[in-house]
């Protein structure tokens, strides 16, 4: 028997999603196609009247859903199992990244409204954190359905400023809160201070700030899909990560499973986006930042489309942590620069070859990673000497491991230019 979910988008119900024999299937609705301003889910399922088979469009949907224990929580949770993307969607599928929303077929999305929030007081938050490792999203807590990708713990909320609150009924998340990662020290300063430091570099990073709940302290980063439209409601704008639009499923994220390579992620980008050229250059910017600040878990599904209208642009950088800063993390990246895992094996011939994936002049690449490696310890030390960061050990380290790679960078990329200049 065939088990079917309404596709919304935005306001919008534009598919169905189905579920028959253990295989997704997905098919747009006639009159959405029939739509002036119709738009697609994804790079990966364009506008057309036939439907999607599982291979086709399972990479978009289950890039949705939690991965790894927390998926394996959240099913024990609902009593299916893990494996069973149509049965998480169907349980939790309320309030997804991007304007995704999946509905039983027959029920109407609400308009967003204020009133749909509860609001949680500091011992109701210490609470919630307590709970968090053992029920993922809050799954199966009475009128929540949410979710969000990825491996480590996090939680849609609607922070007002001095509130958060748990979204109900069709209301949009304002924020992501992020409670510290087990094992991994001072994760939320590390993040915080990571991106904080992109935004100082003008590389138009989500915000986020520092929060204390009774004991612990957590991230809370604005949601840069969500936006007030002219009537002063939240509303959703649609965004997909890189795995999604380029239809590789959530478990081979990473590029030694096979997932995307960063010719791959440039090459969507001037494919998809108009104009390309300024994409680009900020696509590479975030691959010098997340290497030179030793963040080794930057894969495909840690950038993302953002659309507001039917051409994307490129979102604004997340989920960057230094991870380099810890000894029993891996010391190889997520993606191959220049055919490297290792950035101390990164020699200029490996930056020509990251400047030939980025499609552009190995000239203009070098000079752009130069004054990256220049400006960035300028910019570390100084956010270092500021706020939250202040007389932080771990914060000194990090900035000790950008010295170093900067250093490392300008040092051989500018014997370089002296070489070439001689020659």
């Amino acid at each position: 028997m065939a088990h079917e979910l309404a596709v919304w988008l935005f306001a919008n119900q534009v598919g169905t999603l189905s579920f028959d024999a253990g295989r997704l299937n997905f098919r747009y609705r006639p009159d959405w196609l029939a739509e002036s301003g119709s738009v697609a889910l994804s790079c990966s399922l364009p506008l057309q009247a036939e439907p999607f088979e599982d291979q086709q469009c399972r990479p978009f949907f289950a890039g949705l859903l939690p991965e790894g224990n927390l998926r394996r929580l959240i099913a024990r949770q609902y009593q299916v199992s893990s494996q069973n993307d149509f049965a998480l969607l169907n349980a939790i599928g309320g309030e997804c990244a991007g304007a995704i929303t999946f509905l039983p077929i027959g029920n109407s999305l609400p308009a967003p409204d204020g009133a749909r929030v509860e609001w949680l007081d500091e011992p109701e938050l210490a609470l919630l954190l307590n709970e968090l490792p053992q029920r993922p999203m809050l799954a199966g807590r009475d009128g929540l359905r949410l979710s969000l990708a990825g491996a480590q713990d996090k939680l849609p909320v609607v922070f007002d400023g001095r509130r958060i609150g748990l979204t109900r009924e069709g209301q949009p998340s304002t924020h992501i809160l992020k409670p510290p990662i087990p094992a991994v020290e001072g994760s939320v300063l590390n993040e915080a201070f990571c991106l904080a430091l992109a935004n100082a570099m003008r590389l138009q990073a989500a915000e986020a700030n520092i929060h204390p709940i009774g004991d612990h302290h957590v991230l809370l980063v604005a949601r840069y899909d969500r936006q007030l439209d002219s009537n002063g409601q939240l509303s959703r704008l649609h965004q997909e990560d890189f795995c999604q639009a380029l239809c590789v499923v959530p478990e081979m994220k990473y590029q030694n499973e096979g997932g995307p390579d960063l010719h791959a992620c440039f090459d969507l980008l001037r494919r998809v986006v108009r104009p390309s050229a300024p994409q680009v250059l900020r696509f590479l910017d975030y691959v010098v930042f997340n290497v030179l600040i030793g963040n080794h878990d930057a894969h495909a599904k840690n950038f993302s489309l953002l659309y507001n209208g039917a051409i994307p642009v490129l979102a604004p950088l997340y989920d960057v942590l230094s991870t380099a800063v810890y000894p029993d993390l891996t010391l190889k990246m997520a993606m191959k620069l220049g055919g490297k895992y290792n950035f101390n094996e990164v020699q200029v011939r490996h930056w020509d070859q990251f400047a030939e994936e980025a499609g552009l002049s190995k000239a203009q690449a070098r000079k752009r990673i130069l004054n990256m490696a220049r400006e960035l310890p300028v910019a570390a030390r100084r956010l270092q000497a500021a706020g939250p960061f202040a007389a932080q050990p771990l914060i000194a380290k990090i900035v000790e491991i950008i010295e170093q790679r900067a250093e490392l960078t300008v040092r051989r990329l500018s014997a370089s230019l002296v070489s070439g200049l001689r020659d």
